[in-house]
């Protein structure tokens, strides 16, 4: 019984040596193979023999392919398909160095909008690459193709004229406004067709490359333009087109903003507004009655802030306006929303407008108002007042040289600014003190806290190195503009809070 036994544990010791054995050899075969692959993938001769690709794909596992749901930011598995330049020994035994590009710096164009001008002109607003623009001459090329049954519509061509109009304010991107001005009119034959763009690098960013990239700016229906609308009176005497609004915004100050003006420019005026991501729900309450009542529509333009321009793209936003609405209106105005438009005793915007009416522009001067200096017999209930109310201090520093803002005639602009535009037919008029101006509180739009933290009896202070003087001329025309929003649209903003 214990030598049965004990042949039993020489067998069971035999077989674990013998198992261990095999694993070591296993474990050794592996550990070759592995090396023999990892020299394989570095060796540049090895790497030619053509059965190298079989065995290293015995070893590793496929690359599995990119599915639709699969990220458009995740990195990727294999490079893009570039023809490599190598470095090479040239003639007199010099070095010849290469420069391999990979991808692209910015976009050729980036287009927001297109618009008809015309019988004949169209105007495309985009951004494009602010470097490209400015060191090199890309260039735009229109063609008009008519629409046909057979899809073989005649086309008409014509170089492209471009606009920068930022005034080199741009960043990685600038503004350009493409104006397409054909010799005769296009597309008034009832048959429909398209604006065709073919955008051009001529050379620059690579002076061995001219990128030519062809988009469908405009797509008009059969039957879907009428002549006469470029003719006919407009529908609205003055509009107002509003730079890019962002940031946590004041509610109570857009509120006192709209109905101001909307009291000054009358029921023949409209107000377009551009959210750049400045309209949350608590300034939508407010904008929500003039929406209503038709007296403001708002474009909601968060997705420019992908592209990097100058100031949420402001000048993209204004030149948008201009061209989308240039025969909707009379008179454009072109200011901010912490700036109040004042007429002196006596006018009106009609009578004004009237007399201005043989210029294209005009600008108009600013009064720069304290956000945080008031009356001293406004303390302790300034809370419950309005900005323009008991923000009452002027500064009159002198030899400062004053942004203006201005107004258009815009069926006779091309493109346009932030200040004043340099693209138009007609004359400018500057010139324009004791008839117009406007009063400016720069940072209260988005204090959403008490404005006033300074408190004065006097007329006239000196407050940071600055001087100032008492002017309450929007203060006395509180009383009524509050009972014009209360006549308008009732009392649904009457709890507004800062």
């Amino acid at each position: 019984m214990a030598k049965e036994k004990e042949t039993k544990e020489k067998g069971l010791f035999v077989g674990l040596a013998w198992s261990c054995g095999d694993m070591k050899l296993l474990l050794t075969f592996l550990f070759f193979l592995c090396s023999l692959a990892t020299i394989i993938q570095f060796h540049p001769y090895l790497t030619s023999v053509p059965h190298t690709t079989t065995l290293l794909s015995c070893l590793v596992p496929p690359t599995p392919e990119p599915t639709a749901n699969s990220s458009s930011t995740s990195v990727a598995t294999t490079p893009t398909p570039h023809p490599m330049k190598r470095d090479q020994m040239g003639p007199d035994s010099v070095f010849k160095r290469s420069f391999n590009p990979v991808g692209s710096a910015a976009y050729l164009l980036i287009q927001m909008s297109a618009y008809r001008g015309g019988t004949n002109t169209f105007a495309v607003i985009g951004l494009a690459s602010k470097p490209l623009h400015v060191f090199a001459k890309p260039q735009f090329k229109c063609e008009w193709i008519d629409n046909t049954d057979n899809g073989n519509g005649s086309s008409v061509s014509v170089d492209g004229y471009k606009i920068l109009p930022d005034w080199g304010y741009g960043r990685v991107y600038t503004v350009v406004v493409v104006n397409c001005t054909f010799d005769k009119p296009v597309g008034l034959n009832g048959l429909g067709g398209k604006l065709v763009v073919h955008a051009s690098t001529n050379g620059g960013g690579d002076r061995d490359v001219d990128s030519v990239e062809s988009f469908v700016a405009i797509e008009e229906e059969p039957s879907s333009v009428n002549g006469s609308v470029f003719t006919a009176p407009p529908d609205y005497d003055y509009l107002y087109c509003g730079s890019p609004l962002y940031g946590n915004l004041s509610p109570q100050r857009i509120r006192e903003w709209i109905v101001y003006h909307v009291k000054l420019f009358g029921r023949r005026a409209h107000f377009v507004i551009y959210d750049a991501g400045g309209i949350h729900a608590a300034v939508m309450d407010v904008l929500r009655p003039w929406i209503e009542i038709g007296a403001v529509t708002l474009h909601d333009i968060r997705d420019q802030e992908r592209f990097d321009g100058y100031y949420h793209n402001q000048f993209l936003v204004v030149n948008d306006c201009l061209h989308r609405y240039r025969f909707n209106a009379k008179w454009m105005f072109f200011f901010d929303v912490d700036e109040f438009v004042y007429l002196e005793p006596g006018l009106t915007i009609d009578s004004l407008l009237k007399d201005l009416e043989g210029y294209t522009q005009f600008t108009i001067e600013q009064m720069p108002m304290s956000n945080k200096i008031c009356l001293a017999d406004d303390k302790g209930k300034s809370w419950r007042m309005w900005g323009f109310e008991k923000l009452v201090y002027r500064d009159v520093k002198r030899g400062i040289r004053r942004d203006r803002k201005y107004a258009i005639q815009p069926r006779y602009a091309f493109a346009t600014g932030v200040h004043m535009s340099q693209n138009i037919a007609g004359k400018s008029l500057h010139k324009t003190e004791g008839r117009i101006k406007y009063f400016h509180y720069h940072g209260t739009i988005a204090n959403r806290r008490e404005s006033c933290s300074e408190f004065s009896n006097t007329t006239e202070l000196r407050f940071d190195r600055t001087p100032y003087m008492l002017d309450e001329t929007l203060r006395r025309l509180a009383g009524s503009i509050k009972r014009f929003e209360l006549k308008t649209i009732g009392d649904r903003l009457v709890h507004t809070r800062q």
